[in-house]
């Protein structure tokens, strides 16, 4: 969970919107809890469900663009990659988990409940706190 680099490097018209989003998750992740969340669930609306190629481009594009993200700040990097996709007309399901043993904490992008270039086995163990999902389009709650 720390120390990523990005697999690939993103076409350069994403690299501004990228350097973009982790200014503005860096800010968002200085917020509250009560306000991350409640900023994220405004910006999502509008947005169709990402597929996993496109939050995976996403993250990518955050990770080439940010130093900062490619180590153990989880919070900005999956802030980042959610909003770099909100700006491309998609949402992923972001969450915030924790684990008890040892105690800790993690944020990340996920797709259809499968997390985005994270290590699956690991974040088996984390219970899902907060889960934002893409807006439903049915009337149905997100």
């Amino acid at each position: 969970m720390v120390n990523e680099r990005a697999e690939s490097v993103p076409p350069l018209w994403l690299r501004p919107p990228a350097r973009i989003a982790v200014l503005l998750a860096r800010g968002i992740a200085k917020l509250t809890p009560e306000r991350q969340f409640a900023l994220l669930r405004a910006v999502r609306g509008g947005a169709r469900p990402s597929r996993a190629d496109e939050a995976r481009r996403a993250r990518n594009a955050v990770l080439h663009v940010s130093v900062m993200c490619t180590g153990p700040w989880c919070l900005q990097r999956s802030i980042a990659t959610a909003l770099l996709c909100r700006v491309t007309g998609v949402w992923p399901e972001w969450v915030v988990g924790v684990r008890t043993e040892p105690f800790t904490a993690h944020a990340w992008v996920q797709v259809d409940g499968v997390p985005v270039d994270e290590d699956t086995a690991q974040l088996a163990s984390f219970r899902r706190l907060v889960v934002i999902p893409p807006r439903s389009r049915k009337g149905v709650p997100g």
